[in-house]
């Protein structure tokens, strides 16, 4: 079974910056794409940024040029390095990794900026 460690959730100002950290505890994550998710309430988990094992990256639109995902293999981690950030990226932000095809999640840490 695949277990996350997320941290760096917090609160912060709008235009502010936040670095979220995931560490895996799988042996298959160095081939293992891997992804950062979002949620709020009421809403289903959106996929806001995507590194594969070989580093390339995949933004959605609402963030792309303010974040920046990166991973180190080495270590088994992941990150998450959120820049001018806004109100509306507000949520519960998931790490994730794809496994044999299926998708596995952290636990989630809030996120919350204030205008």
């Amino acid at each position: 079974q695949v277990q996350f460690v997320e941290s760096g959730g917090g609160s912060v100002q709008a235009g502010g910056s936040l670095r979220l950290s995931c560490t895996v505890s799988t042996n298959s994550f160095r081939i293992s794409p891997s992804g950062w998710f979002r949620q709020t309430p009421g809403k289903g988990r959106e996929l806001v940024a995507r590194i594969g094992s070989g580093g390339n990256e995949f933004y959605v639109t609402t963030v792309k040029g303010r974040f920046i995902v990166s991973r180190d293999n080495t270590k088994n981690m992941m990150y998450l390095q959120m820049n001018n950030l806004k109100p509306e990226d507000t949520a519960v932000y998931f790490c994730s990794v794809w496994i044999g095809g299926q998708l596995n999640w952290g636990q989630g840490t809030q996120v919350s900026v204030s205008s």
